[in-house]
């Protein structure tokens, strides 16, 4: 008897939490396990601010998909850029740039999301995003590379300029964003005796009324409070009109002249799910609570890009938020499910209540709402470093991240750019790959071979 195929696409916290239950729960002989991911990591996104301000290395947070020594999943360095469910396979564009046809009997979809822009003049252009890790380590170089152009420049203007930073997004990405990276060029700036500390402005902007409105009106005003007083112009109900070489345009008639835009407004799904040729809620596509994909055989989707029923809310019509909790959740109820249906059993419905929320706001300010209770500055920054810390997959990860914190701690920065990446342009679209994806009709021509064998 033929084992199913089970090809499970992304690596991140939804679709890693998938394969490492599949691999504990089924035998070698009851199925095979691919999984595509370009990279032969597992990124813990939400320390990503952390990397971008120099705290935490790269490799921290890069948590390896083959360290295990029980690992049996065949990994496949690709993205994929199509699927075909009349075929049952996926179109792989793999690390080399060339195009490969997986096939499969149970597909998992979790290729998580990409940063969502909106059709803003040069915003394609001149935005920076802090989605992945490149974009992260691209973004630190960045920033120290203003501070050493405007130290070396006689022009007051360009000086100016150079150390005026603009953030966009009033969420947990954009506000823990400005924050670290404002304490990055506060502390670097005694490193420069020539630049004056009053030069370096820093705006957060969103078009919300509120920040962060998901942690309430008190700890929203708390962080506002820190922000405020570290210096940061935070402006709410305004967002970016145009952007270009020099400036920054807001829609309230601003012009901030500035070399540095940071667009963290959002994320979307990922282009994938708009070849799958299913339903979708919100751009997501749609799914039972079981995470199965209506009127589709034997494919799944959860995580960022599939809109989950959130039945632990009791709202008609709720789905999960995307967040690192439900994906990680989501990844072992589906596992579960998949398992079930192999060997004929009832499946479960996904439910999970929220644990709460933290956001680290560097240094030793943060806000933070475990199980419902309201806690900033300190004692809240302890509680977001240590559920992080918690949540880290490897011990060996653990221990990387800690030792990161403590030598930053008592060590500091060097400031040092890499130059690892700067040949790139930094554009949203250079390091999330969004016009890798293929048309309907580009797709059948790639899996033509496979149409016939799947009916």
């Amino acid at each position: 008897m033929t084992r199913p195929r089970i090809l499970v696409v992304g690596a991140g916290f939804a679709g890693v939490g998938c394969v490492k239950r599949l691999e504990r729960r089924l035998t070698e002989r009851e199925a095979r396990i691919t999984l595509l991911s370009p990279f032969s990591y597992q990124l813990y996104l939400p320390l990503l601010p952390q990397v971008a301000a120099g705290v935490l290395t790269p490799q921290s947070v890069a948590l390896s998909l083959r360290r295990s020594q029980k690992h049996r999943t065949r990994i496949v360095p690709g993205g994929a850029v199509g699927v075909d469910t009349a075929a049952k396979a996926v179109v792989v564009r793999t690390i080399t740039g060339e195009y490969d046809v997986e096939p499969y009997d149970h597909l998992v979809l979790a290729p998580g999301s990409v940063t969502r822009t909106f059709d803003i003049p040069g915003l394609a252009d001149h935005a920076r995003g802090m989605k992945t890790l490149a974009e992260a380590a691209y973004l630190r170089d960045h920033v120290i590379a203003q501070l050493d152009l405007a130290d070396a420049s006689d022009d007051e203007a360009e000086r100016a300029a150079r150390l005026q930073f603009v953030v966009v997004g009033g969420g947990y990405a954009g506000t823990e964003t400005a924050a670290c990276l404002q304490l990055l060029t506060h502390n670097a700036v005694k490193r420069y005796p020539r630049l004056d500390p009053a030069l370096i402005k820093w705006h957060l902007v969103d078009i919300a009324p509120k920040l962060m409105p998901e942690l309430g009106d008190k700890l929203g005003a708390a962080a506002m409070k820190i922000l405020t007083e570290r210096g940061i112009q935070v402006s709410l109900g305004v967002s970016v009109a145009s952007v270009d070489d020099e400036n920054v345009t807001l829609t309230d008639g601003r012009v901030l002249p500035c070399r540095t835009l940071v667009w963290t407004a959002g994320v979307a799904a990922s282009p994938l799910i708009g070849t799958v040729g299913a339903e979708t809620v919100r751009g997501r596509l749609a799914v039972t609570p079981e995470m199965a994909v209506p009127g589709v055989e034997n494919v799944w989707a959860l995580g960022d890009a599939a809109a989950v029923p959130d039945l632990a809310k009791g709202e008609e019509g709720a789905i999960c938020p995307p967040t690192a909790q439900h994906a990680m959740r989501q990844g072992r109820a589906l596992a579960d499910n998949l398992v079930a249906t192999l060997r004929g059993e009832a499946l479960r419905p996904y439910a999970h209540k929220e644990l709460g929320l933290v956001v680290d706001l560097g240094g030793m300010d943060g806000v933070s709402k475990p199980l419902g209770v309201e806690l900033h500055g300190a004692a809240a920054q302890a509680v977001a470093r240590g559920y992080h810390w918690a949540a880290l997959r490897t011990n060996v990860a653990k221990a990387r991240v800690m030792t990161n914190w403590l030598l930053n701690a008592t060590a500091g920065d060097d400031y040092v750019r890499t130059g690892f990446l700067a040949s790139k342009a930094g554009t949203l679209r250079d390091f999330e790959y969004t016009d890798a994806y293929l048309t309907p009709e580009q797709v059948r021509e790639h899996t033509g071979a496979f149409r016939g064998a799947a009916r």
